[in-house]
């Protein structure tokens, strides 16, 4: 890789994670392309379809003219139609077509990424014909691609990486998004602190402190009198904020200590990804 110094982390963690999604797809035979996985709406076919038009996108490629179907129940807003396009046009697509695009879409964007020149700040396409820098951009595939190869992994019974370069991605990603969820979206009361505890994998304590005007910080430092504590594992942690699952069905896995019902108002309003 020559991209830029601040970009190599994310074609790092990029190139981890769709290198291991072409592996665990390759030997899939017909019928394992449509099975549901955790990614609500889409199956193996589909989430394969959205890296490979996701990258075509990256890569400048015009989008496909399609009409959606109007009985697709997950897809409720333009973010999602503009997403499921890529997804759809795909739909009847078989094994080896599927296999074979995403093997010459990656070979395409490595190259890309290899000779990469622009600067981290350089605007680029994004979804819904808005822009971004180009070191956004790179990081939200990163971070997409990894919660893909989960998806996958999850589904197809192969259980890996959830410690790999787009895990620490993701983790930084989503701890942006925490101090919105517990003071904004649960409520958590003014001059009040919440404390995360995450094993396995990836590890981390973190401290969400509610200043008196009801605005949100996250920091390393444990909190001595916290109103409440969530303790829960790496896999739990990612899998409630990426909307994969809802905490009722997880709920052996959370432990809830102090204000019992701040700490579900907050496991309610987890998810940070659609």
């Amino acid at each position: 890789m020559t991209v830029h110094p601040s970009l190599q982390t994310y074609a790092d963690a990029w190139t981890h994670s769709v290198e291991a999604i072409a592996e665990l797809v390759k030997p899939l035979p017909e019928g394992e392309w449509n099975r549901r996985t955790p990614c609500p709406g889409w199956s193996v076919r589909d989430i394969v379809s959205h890296v490979i038009g996701m990258e075509c996108e990256q890569l400048g490629d015009p989008r496909p003219i399609h009409t959606l179907p109007r009985d697709l129940y997950h897809v409720q807003n333009d973010h999602q139609r503009y997403m499921e396009m890529q997804v759809d046009v795909r739909r009847h697509h078989t094994a080896p077509e599927m296999t074979s695009e995403l093997e010459y879409t990656l070979i395409r964007r490595m190259r890309q990424l290899r000779n990469e020149s622009r600067a981290p700040e350089t605007m680029v396409r994004a979804p819904l014909g808005a822009e971004q820098t180009l070191e956004l951009a790179l990081h939200m595939r990163a971070f997409d691609v990894w919660v893909h190869e989960q998806d996958l992994r999850t589904t197809l019974g192969q259980p890996g990486n959830l410690d790999s370069p787009g895990a620490l991605i993701v983790r930084d990603t989503l701890l942006a998004g925490l101090a919105k969820v517990v003071a904004k979206d649960a409520g958590a009361p003014a001059n009040t602190a919440v404390v995360f505890d995450v094993h396995g994998p990836v590890e981390f304590l973190r401290t969400v402190r509610v200043d008196g005007e009801g605005r949100g910080s996250v920091d390393g430092a444990p909190s001595l009198g916290p109103a409440a504590t969530l303790a829960m594992d790496w896999e739990t942690y990612y899998r409630l904020a990426c909307g994969r699952v809802r905490a009722q069905a997880v709920e052996d896995r959370i432990k809830v200590e102090g204000d019992q019902d701040l700490g579900a108002e907050i496991l309610r309003n987890f998810a940070l990804t659609p």
